[in-house]
């Protein structure tokens, strides 16, 4: 027999966690190859992890409403043939999302302290070795560490980086196992709210507080920069007009303005690659494919799915795929894979009237687009007559990191000139 461990997956590019929101197996199950052993979510996805190994489930070392690093260990799983997999093997495969502490107070018992709460524990100065944990086994939960917070009653620490010991490992610090990341220090207390009557308290899904702590990455580590550009669009919106109705019986599927939006968006990226790009800390990485992000949202929740190699699709291509995401996403059928690679977001939110609007950037993506609400103007035309115009704006929120004014100013000058360029005469969509 062997011991074998199930991690946390990447459930997308710029995905650093997930949340265990209901396991599916219990200690003891016996599971095969690919069945589903717990469901996942994240702040793009929700997802169930297959096992990977046919045998036994041993531990089940996550809990639901935990969240969990990726590549750190949510349980075990004993499977035939194979050497044997000692507790101090299994240790050693782990020491970088976990580290092994040797309690007094447990005499030699070993807790494990996930990423989450060793991070907690550091940025309030809180002594594990002084916490009850109501995790299994005694183990220290998120929870746990939030809820002693709150109350104001936290055992300190002399120092956040004190020396861990384990009587049976080397001596490691909470300083080498973990990244440390730079929050502030309030995102993890709750506001003290009074609540009067008639006030409804709706408890934060798992899925929420995903998009939250990704949100405040984004707007923490990236400074954000705006600029906006207003497009003529009445071209545009006669043709697509003019084809609608045909297009939706011959494809069985909408020709939405969406489409041509991304389709301009696709081709000016492929001219100003910059654009395409990602911070990496001590290098920005230019991607080589044009994979396009498009917000997709529920009642509850936003969705990023992705558009893969946008500017080698036609516009009827980009309008299928939009509409295939959509419906995916409402249906619960979004897959793991649906939401990966993408390198630039464009966000409608035009859809729902709005005409003005400042998006925060997918992290860790150089930019994102929103496209807003087509609405009728008057315009001062070139000869000084006053005309009726569709007009669109295209607002552009930049990580100044990686781009400049400059660069993204001419990259929205020529979206706006295949925009205004878009007719029968000179576009086709197929």
């Amino acid at each position: 027999m062997a011991i074998e461990q199930i991690k946390m997956p990447q459930l997308g590019e710029s995905v650093t966690e997930g949340t265990i929101s209901k396991w599916l197996v219990s200690v003891g199950d016996k599971v095969n190859k690919y069945d589903p052993l717990t469901e996942v979510m994240t702040d793009k996805v929700n997802a169930e992890v297959p096992s990977s190994y046919t045998g036994i489930i041993k531990e089940l070392i996550a809990e639901e409403g935990e969240t969990l690093a990726v590549g750190e260990v949510i349980c075990t799983i004993e499977i035939e043939g194979g050497a044997f997999v000692t507790p101090k093997e299994v240790e050693k495969t782990t020491v970088a999302s976990e580290t092994v502490v040797d309690s007094e107070e447990n005499q030699g018992n070993k807790a494990r302290y996930s990423p989450a709460v060793l991070k907690i524990s550091q940025e309030h100065g809180i002594d594990l070795t002084q916490v009850t944990g109501t995790g299994a086994g005694g183990r220290i939960t998120r929870k746990d560490l939030l809820k002693l917070i709150d109350s104001g009653n936290i055992p300190t620490a002399g120092t956040n980086a004190e020396t861990l010991k384990d009587t049976k490992t080397q001596r490691v610090t909470v300083q080498e196992t973990v990244q440390p990341v730079s929050v502030p220090k309030q995102a993890a207390t709750a506001v003290d709210i009074p609540v009067a009557v008639g006030d409804i308290e709706i408890p934060v899904s798992g899925i929420r507080k995903a998009i939250a702590a990704n949100m405040l990455r984004s707007k923490h580590e990236a400074p954000h920069a705006w600029t906006m550009i207003e497009v003529d669009a009445t071209s545009l919106v006669e043709y697509r007009n003019s084809l609608k109705e045909e297009f939706k019986k011959k494809e069985g599927f909408n020709l939405t303005f969406f489409a041509f939006f991304v389709k301009a968006v696709a081709q000016a990226l492929k001219e100003y690659p910059q654009i395409n790009s990602m911070w990496a800390g001590d290098k920005i990485i230019q991607k080589k494919d044009i994979n396009i992000s498009i917000a997709v949202a529920t009642e509850d929740a936003l969705y990023v799915p992705v558009i893969k190699q946008a500017d080698e699709k036609t516009i009827k291509g980009i309008a299928r795929e939009i509409s295939e995401l959509a419906v995916k996403v409402r249906t619960g059928k979004l897959r793991s894979e649906d939401m990966q690679g993408g390198t630039f977001t464009v966000n409608n939110t035009g859809s729902f009237g709005s005409v003005q609007s400042m998006g925060i950037i997918n992290y860790p993506q150089a930019a994102i687009l929103q496209v807003e609400s087509i609405i009728k103007r008057p315009v001062v035309m070139n000869n000084g007559m006053i005309a009726v115009r569709d007009i669109v704006n295209l607002c552009m929120s930049l990580d100044h990191r990686i781009l400049d004014g400059l660069v993204c100013g001419r990259f929205l000058q020529r979206v706006k000139e295949i925009l205004e360029n878009t007719s029968k005469s000179t576009t086709s969509i197929y």
